[in-house]
């Protein structure tokens, strides 16, 4: 148990059973009143985010939480099947908690969020820039690279974004894993 007070960011609590991680704080003192503690929550689950009150005095439950990298080897059924670089041991992580899955390929390092008490994995995170190579895209026109105009580009993992004119087919390309946009074309 720790004190409203000792919150910090990335501090994981457990609430009504359910699991939150700690994205913004604010020490309030009000000039009447006690003072307290306003605290943005993210469900580990789900991904929503509430803003809840906390006394100064009050206690919470903290969780203990380990990150790990894991190495992903490959899909199967809607689990993808990671190995823990340590103890080489598999496990299986459903799709739907891994953040930037749709750019993860086959010897990816992940990390793994897992509650260090009951050794249960929360989520998965790929690193915020990764690296893919384009399959397909349309060939851009010489000239056509002076205006800000995207088109469409098939990656590697399949997922498609948008690309500058300037971006051919076989280039390597960084993405950003969070919302899948290009970010620079990377030299070999």
């Amino acid at each position: 148990m720790i004190n409203s007070q000792d919150i910090k960011m990335g501090t994981c609590i457990r609430m009504d059973g359910k699991l939150f991680f700690v994205i913004d704080f604010l020490h309030v003192k009000p000039g009447k009143g006690n003072t307290f503690m306003r605290v943005k929550l993210k469900n580990v689950v789900d991904g929503r985010v509430l803003e809840r009150r906390f006394d100064i005095s009050e206690k919470l439950e903290d969780v203990r939480v380990e990150r790990r990298p894991y190495q992903y080897l490959y899909k199967e059924g809607d689990d993808y099947i990671f190995m823990n670089q340590e103890t080489y041991d598999q496990i299986p992580i459903a799709g739907n908690l891994i953040t930037g899955v749709d750019f993860m390929k086959e010897s990816d390092i992940v990390e793994v969020v897992s509650d260090a008490s009951t050794e249960t994995v929360l989520f998965g995170e790929m690193p915020v820039k990764t690296n893919l190579r384009v399959t397909h895209s349309e060939p851009g026109i010489k000239g056509d690279t002076a205006t800000n105009t995207l088109k469409p580009a098939t990656l590697e993992t399949g997922v498609e974004i948008r690309v500058p004119l300037f971006v051919n087919e076989g280039d390597l390309v960084q993405v950003d894993t969070r919302d899948g946009s290009y970010l620079q074309r990377v030299k070999e």
